[in-house]
């Protein structure tokens, strides 16, 4: 990889099966972990809930809500 400073992923797991989903999951946890900034857009929660440090919910092109997590990931 060449290093970016930030990793942009849209829908990284949309069209994937479950086990291909969480290998994708693994590798943007560890980029992340090794200090990549990554910005993630989905509509699967559970992913964004897994991979987030921080969460900015849209609707209708406004923020509805801007959630840090615990920096333990």
């Amino acid at each position: 990889m060449n290093e970016p400073t930030v990793l942009l992923a849209d829908e990284p797991t949309g069209a994937l099966d479950s086990a291909s989903g969480q290998e994708v999951r693994r590798l943007l946890t560890d980029l992340n972990r090794e200090g990549q900034t990554l910005v993630l857009v989905t509509h699967d929660e559970s992913l964004a809930a897994q991979c987030a440090s921080r969460t900015v919910r849209l609707m209708d092109g406004l923020i509805e809500s801007d959630v840090t997590v615990g920096a333990d990931r």
